[in-house]
């Protein structure tokens, strides 16, 4: 019998139709443990028209594209985006609804991409192709099983354009089982680093590291179980050689990995991975004051070298977070 995919939470729940504003700005990045766990998206640059059949353990798991193709990894940060929004307003205590509106270009940014019209076109794409995917999946609810079916967002649509036709503000519709995990808090903080990682499979090696290795000390996968994980559609061997130039390069943000005997992959944290819900909070108004300190630094990269120094010297009780952090970046900036 089967049982629900861990980290996806079963759907028909009712949720909150109010429009919930995303406003929080440098929201930490957040990523549900389904999306991390199974290979719902596609790892090709070209149109994915495959129809992907995964299964793991006793739950089995059916991604069909439309005929736009199936939604990309890329396509993804647009869920991360909505969902670390959503974590932001639940942890500062506002009523979340699964129908949220954003500034396009605020997404944009979040997730390191250029905000030019090509930009914006291709926006508009990647909520087609997340609305088009569909997820099947099998359940066991009082000793039933359940075959049930979704989609990664429900609907979208444009709000507002400008003068020269440049979208400007876009209203989405999270899945009932995505905004489920959300009110369960079942997501993982990833690092800002992972909107730098410009090839697919780094991405996707990234999230099952953060998944699987979190804060043990290591993990050790075979890499035929690996390419399976990954959703990959390349033979091992040439997964194998992505891996290889994945070591030589050395760009996975928090994690190290290295090829051991037996055609495994060790997978070993660079250091701790800091969820900031562990920690200090900065107010967005110290991040602004930072970068004026350092003008074209990033300042996201400061605060995680900061924390990662705070947390060196023994996680010491602040007084005042915001005046530590930046008594720090003014050592610094010499």
């Amino acid at each position: 019998m089967a049982t629900v995919m861990p980290g996806m939470p079963m759907p028909g729940q009712g949720a909150a139709q109010d429009l919930f504003v995303c406003d929080f700005l440098a929201a930490v990045p957040k990523h549900d443990l389904a999306s991390m766990e199974h290979p719902l998206f596609s790892l090709s640059t070209r149109p994915d028209r495959r129809v992907v059949h995964y299964a793991h353990n006793d739950a089995t798991l059916t991604v069909t594209p439309s005929v736009r193709g199936r939604a990309t990894i890329f396509d993804a940060d647009i869920l991360i985006f909505c969902i670390s929004q959503l974590m932001a307003g639940l942890n500062g205590g506002r009523e979340i609804s699964r129908r949220l509106t954003l500034r396009a270009h605020d997404l944009l940014v979040a997730t390191n991409r250029e905000t030019s019209g090509d930009s914006y076109q291709r926006l508009r794409d990647a909520l087609e192709r997340l609305a088009g995917t569909r997820i099947t999946t099998n359940i066991t609810v009082g000793g039933h099983e359940i075959t049930s079916g979704f989609g990664l967002i429900e609907s979208w649509e444009i709000v507002r354009r400008s003068r020269v036709g440049r979208m400007v503000a876009v209203t989405i519709t999270l899945s009932e089982w995505l905004f489920q995990a959300v009110l369960a808090r079942s997501v993982l903080t990833l690092s800002r680093d992972y909107f730098q990682l410009r090839k697919p499979l780094e991405r996707r090696v990234y999230e099952l590291a953060r998944k699987h290795c979190g804060r043990q000390p290591e993990w050790l996968v075979s890499v035929p179980v690996l390419a399976k994980k990954s959703g990959s559609a390349s033979p091992v061997r040439v997964f194998r050689a992505m891996l290889r130039e994945m070591i030589r390069e050395n760009r996975l943000p928090d994690y190290l990995l290295s090829e051991e005997p037996g055609d495994i992959l060790r997978i070993t944290p660079r250091a701790a991975v800091f969820d900031p819900a562990d920690g200090p909070h900065l107010r967005p108004e110290t991040l602004a004051e930072a970068r004026a300190l350092r003008p074209g630094a990033d300042v996201y990269a400061l605060e995680a070298e900061w924390r990662a120094w705070w947390t060196s010297t023994g996680r010491p009780r602040l007084r005042s977070p915001d005046a530590a952090f930046l008594g720090w970046v003014r050592t610094r900036s010499g």
